[in-house]
């Protein structure tokens, strides 16, 4: 115990961690570090860092690798903060390690309630970072505070009631001097939210429903008392605004999926992007995406802020790929609509109106019989992180491509078990497909796009060394030319790829790393 006690403390006097707010508000002034899920608040994923370049990537090599030892596939975004790299694992794990050699530093195991109902395993998305403090969500929907020196645990919160199918994987967020985090558990008949926590006590601060009761705004787009169970779940951060102090939000699918005779209406806020006061939780404004969502479009999908000239004009915009296929731009002051487009083969509406609502074509909805449409239930994108590149003014983002036949049928509510309305399964004569695609965000036209074997569910990241790197489900990490989509470089992790890559500057000398399976994956250049 003295050896562990020694150990302890000779780590916290090598970790002299301090991550302000003022350091996250100006990460992207700070490109050798990387202090957020997103890289900044943006969500753009840009480096300004270039010792890998287009014309010496093809040398990039592994420099180390790092076994967690857990099973399954990592989602996690690993975060570099002065020296020590912060990352989480399945199963409730988190670590420290030294990121120029994967040396572990420490690790803390989370023991959560084995009688959690999960939908999708106890993957982790990664933590957040603040002053010397670590905040992770739980599988059981806790958030629990770690000292960042040390793995030692300092608080612990629970969020939601796991017995009512609560869950939690998301990499919270830090703004100000809160801590913001979702939920997931949208297959299961929960009431969504999203939360502010207190780093030094784990106090929450402010809850915003995500389903409104009968007696809140957008109360009324639910029947009856469907909104008790109306998922919702906002399992991926957000994207922060400073000078409007702004906090961008995205919602998951309404319950039950695939069924809305007993939610009719626009079923608010569900597959939406909330404009949240961060001090208060308090709604500005909202977009809706999918209004009465009956195919899982959930809208968990980066909203991406750009500063960018529209009609001659500067203007803050806020743009996403959405999972219904379609390609979003608004007004991120006020939430007004300006464009949208599809980006990939659909079959489920005419077009947007002037307010961006979808005009449906018609028999459209999930039967009984069963009813093919496009895109399938995981969409035309999903949660892979999308990327942007200042210089070449494009949006690189992950395409899958592909249709199912969606079946429905009334289904039964108890309490913490799959609210599912009934199955979907793909069409056995078509075979899914992906494309890693640069996209001009403001017209619509694709510059360049790179053909995947299969439908993929890695994001990408960009930077100033002209390169775009991006996974895909044969495992495969690559690198192209930012400008023309060719292929420079690649290496075969193992296993399929379900994460983003981070890039950082240590001693002068630029990293790479990815996780794959149950491994961090770090490259470097020759020495």
């Amino acid at each position: 115990m003295k050896r562990l006690l020694i150990t302890s403390l000779l780590l916290a006097s090598q970790l002299p961690a301090q991550l302000t707010y003022e350091r996250i508000l100006n990460a992207a002034k700070e490109p050798d570090q990387w202090l957020t899920y997103q890289g900044d608040y943006t969500g753009n994923r840009y480096r300004e860092l270039d010792q890998i370049n287009s014309t010496n990537v093809k040398n990039l090599r592994t420099e180390w690798i790092y076994q967690t030892g857990v099973s399954g596939s990592m989602q996690t975004v690993p975060l570099v903060v002065d020296g020590v790299m912060y990352m989480t694992a399945g199963d409730g794990l988190a670590m420290a390690l030294d990121p120029k050699t994967g040396r572990e530093l420490w690790r803390y195991k989370y023991t959560w309630n084995r009688e959690a109902r999960l939908c999708c395993g106890t993957a982790n998305r990664g933590v957040a970072m603040l002053g010397n403090r670590l905040f992770m969500t739980t599988p059981d929907a806790h958030i629990v505070a770690l000292d960042a020196r040390t793995g030692r645990l300092l608080w612990d919160t629970e969020m939601g009631d796991y017995r009512k199918g609560y869950g939690a994987t998301m990499a919270p967020m830090v703004v100000k001097n809160k801590i913001i985090a979702g939920v997931s558990g949208g297959e299961y008949g929960i009431r969504g939210f999203v939360d502010a926590y207190d780093p030094a006590t784990g106090k929450r601060v402010w809850r915003f429903w995500t389903v409104p009761s009968k007696e809140e705004f957008g109360g009324d787009t639910w029947s009856a008392d469907s909104w008790q169970r109306g998922g919702a779940p906002t399992w991926t951060p957000g994207t922060y605004d400073a000078e409007l102090n702004t906090l961008y939000w995205t919602v998951g699918n309404p319950g039950p999926d695939l069924y809305g005779e007993d939610r009719k209406g626009d079923n608010l806020f569900a597959c939406s992007v909330l404009a949240l006061d961060p001090d208060t939780g308090k709604r500005k404004w909202h977009f809706q995406f999918t209004p009465h969502d009956l195919h899982d479009w959930d809208a968990n999908e980066t909203p991406m802020l750009l500063n960018l000239p529209w009609q001659g004009k500067p203007r803050k915009l806020l743009v996403q790929a959405n999972r219904n296929s379609f390609f979003y731009i608004l007004d991120r002051e006020t939430g007004k609509f300006l464009a949208g487009r599809p980006f990939v083969e659909q079959t489920w509406a005419k077009g947007l109106d002037d307010n961006g609502r979808p005009i449906l074509n018609p028999n459209t909805d999930p039967t009984p019989e069963g009813n093919r449409q496009c895109p399938g239930l995981a969409g035309g994108t999903n949660w892979m992180a999308p990327s942007w590149n200042p210089k070449t003014k494009l949006f690189y983002f992950q395409i899958r491509g592909g249709c199912d036949i969606f079946y429905s049928s009334p289904p039964t509510f108890i309490e913490g078990k799959p609210f599912w309305g009934s199955v979907f399964r793909g069409s056995t004569d078509e075979k899914e497909y992906g494309k890693l695609t640069a996209m001009d965000p403001l017209t619509g036209k694709v510059k360049w796009e790179f053909r995947l074997n299969r439908a993929p569910w890695a994001g990408t990241m960009s930077t100033s060394g002209n390169l775009i790197f991006a996974g895909d489900e044969d495992g495969y990490l690559m690198a192209f030319d930012s400008e023309n989509g060719k292929l420079l470089w690649k290496f075969n992790t193992g296993t399929r790829l379900v994460s983003a890559p981070i890039t950082y500057r240590i001693d002068g000398r630029q990293y790479v790393t990815m996780p794959s399976g149950s491994a961090l994956l770090t490259f470097a250049l020759p020495e």
